[in-house]
């Protein structure tokens, strides 16, 4: 569904990714890992459209198509949706009237059904109908910033979940219900691609259902089973690097 080729990224002049190659199939869960700095969040934006990143060369295609001259909007129209590291607040614009919005543009569905949809979907996420009346992410804790990503995610169903670092600034309780509404996702046939620089996310999910690509400077240069997260985690990124000859 999503295949990546020889992606190169600038950001300001400075490039970033330097031939990234990556394939994501229907349904299919893939984790993205790597030290800080590697390129993992400009991967990210760089799919969902972000303006500021440069494609100086590769070839993005979704659902066989190629989508490098389609902004972000038609690229969610198209079934990739990103989830922020750090959502933005949206001072003025209260989180029912966004969410129904987003419901009537991408779903075409009518603005009643779209609210009680919302409410009903909210709950599951432990916002009260109450909190939908509130601004989007104004005041609103890490973990509470999360799980809007996530509510809009269950809501929308994209065919790509993108998430960039869904476990930063999470407490314990709500990454917990972010890692089963993702399972959730994954499991109703939304392709995932998560990303993150430490295991503390996927210590709530299955290491048998996803795939880890790990990146250093701005390219992929392995990609093992779950399993291999914990190898990570008790060595650490650069004795990995150092043994597979990607420091050289």
């Amino acid at each position: 569904m999503l295949k990546v080729e020889n992606l190169h990224v600038s950001v300001d002049d400075k490039e970033i990714l330097r031939g990234v190659d990556l394939s994501v199939g229907q349904g299919e869960f893939h984790v993205v890992m790597g030290p800080n700095g590697s390129g993992k969040s400009t991967l990210a934006l760089t799919l969902a459209g972000h303006p500021r990143y440069k494609v100086t060369k590769g070839t993005l295609l979704f659902d066989g198509e190629s989508i490098l001259n389609l902004g972000p909007d038609e690229r969610a129209r198209k079934g990739i949706l990103l989830a922020f590291q750090v959502p933005p607040e949206v001072e003025g614009v209260k989180i029912i009237e966004f969410l129904q919005q987003v419901l009537v543009e991408l779903k075409g569905i009518d603005p009643a059904e779209a609210y009680d949809a919302i409410v009903k979907k909210a709950g599951e996420l432990w916002f009260k109908e109450d909190d939908l009346h509130r601004y989007v992410n104004v005041g609103f804790s890490g973990g509470e910033r999360k799980r809007l990503e996530l509510l809009q995610a269950l809501l929308i169903e994209p065919k790509l979940l993108i998430l960039d670092e869904p476990d930063s600034g999470v407490d314990v309780d709500s990454l917990s219900i972010i890692s089963r509404k993702i399972e959730e996702l994954n499991r109703a046939g939304t392709a995932v691609l998560l990303i993150t620089h430490y295991g503390r996310i996927l210590e709530h999910l299955d290491p048998g259902t996803f795939r880890v690509h790990v990146m250093k400077d701005g390219r992929i240069v392995m990609e093992r089973g779950g399993e291999f997260v914990n190898e990570i985690e008790e060595r650490g990124f650069q004795a990995i690097f150092e043994e597979c000859g990607c420091d050289e």
